[in-house]
């Protein structure tokens, strides 16, 4: 077997990719997979940007985080992902921790729009953007269609995954008014229900949109 060769300081050999890079691209992929059809999350920053990039920490740092339409201002360490802002900092309990690893959907806001899991984002990387939590979307005095499709359907039993479900069929119809029902599979793909009310999850998705007897609107 040939020699390998000669690593340097950072574990790169001459010409190639260092391990710190290689794992760096592991945990990128895996993510992207994990997250099934879920928007991506922001990009790393290009080579060279870094030069005047802005510290923050170790201790805590005062961000503004736009939630539901409105800025929220808080401190959190750079550490803190925004699941555990939302539900610690803000008092935003509706997206769950289930899995902390981006495998369940149990944490899904919309970001921008698109379905992301919460628990895999750091709160400092979304500042500026639009976050919508599923208390943004629909509240006790005021369901969304979706929500009401859901009760109607009994397309839920112990609610724990009800919330993420909600939000990415939410982004779904926006994306999608009158999807097909292999298309709200797909579109629901990254989400998991320990009580397997998928069919039930699938005909409120339907319903909501008007192709089995719904007809909502969804915004």
């Amino acid at each position: 077997m040939p020699p390998e060769p000669p690593d340097d300081a950072d574990g790169k050999p001459d010409g190639g990719v260092s391990r710190r890079d290689f794992l760096k691209g592991i945990g990128a992929g895996g993510g992207a997979l994990g997250a099934g059809l879920l928007a991506e999350a922001p990009a790393p920053p290009k080579q060279g940007m870094l030069a005047g990039a802005r510290h923050f920490g170790p201790g805590p740092v005062a961000i503004t985080l736009n939630v539901n339409g409105e800025p929220r201002e808080l401190k959190v360490e750079p550490r803190v992902t925004l699941l555990d802002a939302l539900r610690d900092r803000l008092d935003l309990t509706g997206a769950k921790k289930i899995c902390d690893r981006g495998a369940c959907g149990g944490c899904s806001v919309l970001l921008d729009g698109k379905p992301v899991y919460s628990c895999m984002l750091l709160a400092l990387d979304v500042r500026g953007r639009a976050i919508t939590t599923i208390e943004g979307i629909g509240a006790k005095d005021r369901l969304h269609p979706l929500q009401h499709a859901f009760i109607e359907r009994d397309a839920l039993q112990c609610g724990f995954c009800t919330p993420g479900f909600v939000v990415a069929s939410k982004a779904l119809l926006d994306a999608t008014p009158k999807p097909t029902l292999d298309e709200v599979r797909e579109g629901l793909a990254g989400h998991l229900c320990r009580c397997g009310t998928y069919t039930r999850i699938y005909e409120a998705v339907l319903a909501t949109a008007g192709r089995a007897g719904g007809g909502a609107k969804t915004s």
